[in-house]
């Protein structure tokens, strides 16, 4: 039996903070929660009351990091993915797809499904599923999805593909106004699978329209969708209105600025507000040029670019989104591993296995220092990344 056990940390439980406290992970799974405890037979790492020990972080959206992407279609694509994202407390993900050629798509997709079967082991961020975002989606609302890929939603040509991916795709970002748009919302609501309204030029009646339809989700909150207008309500305001749906948000200062976060904070809640990421492969590697969807992109200061200046994608770690919310919102670090953590489980439907800490859980786990750094993760019960200097 592997066992391993953490000792003296605060520990950020479902009750709330457990001063010197312990967990104890036997073969993946928590097995104890408590006050500090021994353990003789256990490996045990010692803390100290200034580490924090809270569950792992959830990415429901991001495409690549260090030179990697799904769209590549290869097993070291998403090897690389997968092994260096608990660098940032990301546990597990949802990988996630652009607006291509169909095939290619379709290469991507079975590509994921077959690495969930065979790869997919502790030590390194799970694969949760897909994330289809495109090619069902509004032309007039591209952004940096492909705009002669874009095509209607289409109910057949989504079942072909989950087929191909074992049903491993959990998410679909889609423009419900175009042609058969709500027809394949409400298929997706019957067959389990998360209806999200992006790039999308929808007015506030047609979102009204596909929440009665299905839709419980919106991707990249203000970023892709008709906005907040006085006399033009469009999706961003239907979304922050309707507890209905749940909000992505990248947290990085560029795609939203600090205000927007803190004024969508106080409208949805820890409950209502999912941290993304939305990283692109260049995630990790600094300024220079890279491709996203078959387009060119420029990071340079931070930001990821088509040439036209249209933003594509991040550079975010999840680390600092969650940093970032704090600082734009002023909300407790508790609210800020919510949004990273237990949002995005319950809106996945895991939630009793992951997105906080409980006996009886995954052991996907995070330790932060006093600065919010990520200092130690551990994903299923093994360790995937280790700073400590004392080590």
């Amino acid at each position: 039996m592997n066992r391993l056990l953490f000792n003296h940390a605060t520990v950020y439980t479902e009750e709330g903070w457990l001063e010197n406290g312990c967990i104890l992970i036997e073969n993946e799974k928590i097995a104890y929660v408590g006050p500090n405890a021994s353990f003789p037979d256990a490996q045990t790492i010692e803390l100290n009351s200034r580490y924090y020990l809270v569950p792992g972080f959830i990415d429901l959206h991001i495409h690549g990091a260090f030179g990697a992407d799904v769209m590549d279609a290869t097993v070291e694509a998403l090897q690389t993915i997968a092994s260096r994202l608990p660098e940032e407390g990301t546990t597990s993900f949802l990988a996630t797809t652009m607006t291509a050629p169909a095939e290619r798509i379709e290469q991507a997709i079975e590509n994921v499904a077959n690495y969930m079967q065979t790869y997919n082991v502790p030590g390194q961020s799970e694969f949760l599923g897909i994330h289809l975002e495109g090619p069902f989606l509004s032309p007039k609302r591209a952004g940096a999805q492909h705009p002669s890929n874009i095509i209607e939603p289409n109910i057949s040509l989504f079942q072909r593909w989950q087929q191909k991916a074992n049903g491993a795709i959990r998410l679909v970002t889609l423009a419900p106004e175009e042609n058969y748009g709500l027809a394949l919302v409400s298929y997706l609501k019957e067959h389990g699978v998360i209806a999200s309204i992006g790039h999308s030029n929808a007015g506030y009646e047609q979102v009204m329209e596909a929440i009665r339809a299905g839709v419980t989700h919106a991707t990249h909150l203000f970023n892709g969708m008709s906005g907040i207008h006085h006399r033009k309500p469009g999706v961003a305001l239907a979304a922050l209105m309707h507890e209905e749906i749940v909000c992505e948000l990248i947290a990085d200062g560029v795609h939203v600025a600090p205000e927007m976060v803190r004024f969508a904070y106080r409208n949805k809640g820890k409950e209502g507000l999912i941290i993304i990421t939305d990283a692109m492969r260049a995630k990790c590697l600094g300024e220079g040029e890279y491709e996203l969807g078959g387009q060119r992109v420029i990071v340079r200061d931070g930001k990821a670019m088509l040439s036209d200046g249209t933003l594509a994608g991040s550079v975010l770690t999840l680390k600092q989104a969650v940093q970032n919310v704090i600082d734009f919102t002023d909300c407790t670090l508790e609210d800020a591993i919510y949004m990273a953590s237990t949002t995005p489980a319950k809106q996945l439907g895991i939630f009793d296995r992951k997105g906080s800490i409980r006996v009886g859980k995954d052991a996907d786990l995070v330790v932060l220092n006093e600065k919010h750094e990520v200092v130690m993760t551990i994903c299923r019960g093994k360790l995937a990344y280790d700073r400590r200097e004392d080590r």
